[in-house]
């Protein structure tokens, strides 16, 4: 429900605001007045085009912001879907600068305008003699058909059936081709696989072996420099070793004579035995150093094949080379068991196919009861809304593929004259008629379900007398399911609405501005009594629109 709309520097309006009614709101005024501005502000907060000739003012942003009741609409899924924070009231809100550039905002997020639109759609319904879209539209055709089937837990389990079924067909397609894929790479796979399989990588191997390789690459030269620091520290004339030694005996004739002395040959002997351990060490050492020429053969291949690798794909390390053998053989096993996954979701997508066809079936039964009601229904209203020689009739194709409704194709089809056979509405109902037709229309779902806000602008052209008296009477009763709002100039429409709005021209300083305003019950008995006789209404007049406003109580 629109509960509120605020409009600021559009076309001709400052700044207006307008709180509408629950049921139905009546709009009336002069022609030229403004209400179409209205309706075309309306419009750009539900998605329409703009640009920089919306400005009143072209030195200062457009604002147009609705606010609306979703509690009975059922819109979480789409606040869900578009991630946004859903509140059961929201807030629509269009600003369009100087240069034309617009932003769109739903509860103060920043939207597209794609999302925007889609979202009015779903709150509002502007019906005029130039927008016809939504009748012409399939879907709403179909969904038509569909509220007078009362089948809509069975339509709401077959959509969502028919998305997992849609779902695991893409996943079907997927795995298909990643087989196709797989089949093809496969035996390259196993070839890096058993590659790197055979070369038995080990962690941090190459780094010992890089060490290894330098050991046995300058042994000679490490085995000749270890002899000969272990002979210069135990075995030559004088040796380090044979020195301390003599140090320690000439300080022991000496010591007890002075402590000092006798410290450091302490410490002389500490190092004696220290360095006779390194000495030891070294020649140890240099007796495990030898010449192994086949043994760094042997390291040098084994670099050699790891290095090879690391170049071939492209990586550093025996780490990462392992990371890669494991990889390949996980997405080997993964295209081994896609043949398993690709005929277990094809016998599951078969099963689904079979419970779908019998629930699209039952709905193409029922739909083929709920046109020739349709048809009878809205027939029988097109009589009462002055149009007794129209005809409507609805093409029902129903295919073997299924679709996200069924099997069924519905087409409206219309004829407004007497010994013309029906046709699609767009080629050949006039706008007054599809205005008429929508009403009808729109008053048959209502009777069971919750609708949006539906918008008529002037559905009353052409039409005067009982014909009147039947639109309004319709209106009523729809108001009673949904939000309606009316712009109309007649007076027996007017006199029914629960709320009376009165649109007219600002004369202020030279210039002039749009507003709008709801009318008292004195002003409302005025309106409609200028509206059946002109600017000077007699008494007749003034009582015969109260006569108007009592009938609506």
């Amino acid at each position: 429900m629109l509960s509120k709309l605020i409009i600021q520097n559009f076309a001709i309006i400052d700044q207006l605001e307008i709180t509408f009614h629950e049921d139905l709101s009546i709009i009336t005024g002069e022609t030229g007045a403004g209400k179409s501005i209205i309706l075309g502000a309306l419009g750009l907060l539900l998605g329409n085009r703009a640009d920089a000739k919306s400005l009143k003012q072209s030195d200062q942003k457009c604002i147009i912001e609705g606010h609306f009741i979703l509690s009975e609409l059922h819109l979480k899924s789409f606040f869900e879907l578009h991630e946004l924070d859903y509140d059961s009231h929201c807030i629509l809100r269009r600003e369009i600068n100087t240069e034309g550039k617009s932003r769109a905002f739903i509860n103060d997020t920043p939207v597209n305008l794609s999302t925007l639109k889609t979202l009015g759609e779903k709150l509002v319904d502007i019906h005029s003699q130039h927008e016809t879209i939504t009748l012409n539209n399939k879907h709403f055709q179909l969904s038509v058909v569909d509220s007078v089937c009362m089948h809509k837990a069975l339509l709401l389990q077959y959509h969502k059936d028919f998305r997992v079924f849609q779902d695991q067909k893409n996943t079907l397609a997927t795995l298909i081709a990643n087989s196709d894929k797989g089949k093809a790479e496969f035996d390259y796979l196993q070839f890096q696989f058993e590659e790197l399989e055979q070369a038995g990588l080990k962690a941090s191997e190459e780094a010992t072996l890089e060490v290894e390789q330098k050991q046995l690459t300058h042994a000679e030269e490490i085995k000749t420099a270890l002899d000969q620091v272990s002979q210069m520290l135990a075995e030559t004339d004088p040796a380090v070793i044979i020195q301390l030694k003599s140090s320690i005996q000439l300080l022991n004739t000496i010591e007890k004579y002075s402590d000092a002395v006798s410290g450091l040959k302490d410490r002389i002997s500490a190092s004696l035995i220290e360095i006779k351990d390194i000495a030891a060490e070294l020649a140890d050492l240099a007796m495990q150093t030898s010449l192994d020429p086949s043994r760094l053969t042997i390291i040098e291949d084994r670099l050699n094949l790891i290095y090879k690798l690391q170049q071939k794909h492209r990586l550093n390390s025996s780490e990462e080379l392992i990371d890669l053998q494991m990889q390949i053989e996980q997405k080997m096993l993964a295209f081994a068991g896609i043949d398993d996954q690709i005929e277990s979701l094809t016998l599951t997508i078969e099963k689904n196919e079979i419970a779908l066809k019998k629930i699209a079936t039952t709905l193409s039964e029922n739909r083929v009861k709920g046109n020739a009601l349709l048809i009878l229904q809205i027939n029988s209203l097109l009589v009462d809304v002055g149009m007794p020689n129209a005809l409507f009739q609805i093409s029902h194709e129903q295919t073997t593929q299924l679709s996200e409704n069924g099997f069924d194709k519905i087409t409206f089809l219309f004829s407004a004259n007497k010994g013309f056979s029906p046709s699609e509405l767009s080629k050949v109902a006039s706008g007054g008629e599809l205005s008429r037709l929508m009403l009808c229309i729109k008053s048959i779902i209502a009777q069971n379900e919750k609708l949006a806000t539906i918008i008529f602008d002037e559905i009353d052209t052409g039409i005067s007398g009982e014909v009147a008296n039947k639109v309004g009477s319709i209106l009523q009763s729809l108001s009673k399911n949904m939000q309606v709002i009316s712009i109309t100039h007649l007076p027996q429409i007017a006199g029914l609405g629960d709320a009376h709005y009165f649109v007219y021209k600002d004369h202020q300083q030279d210039k002039t501005y749009t507003n709008i305003r709801i009318l008292s019950m004195e002003e409302r008995v005025l309106e409609i009594a200028k509206m059946l006789s002109g600017d000077n209404p007699s008494e007749i007049a003034m009582g015969t629109a109260k006569e108007l406003i009592k009938t609506k109580k």
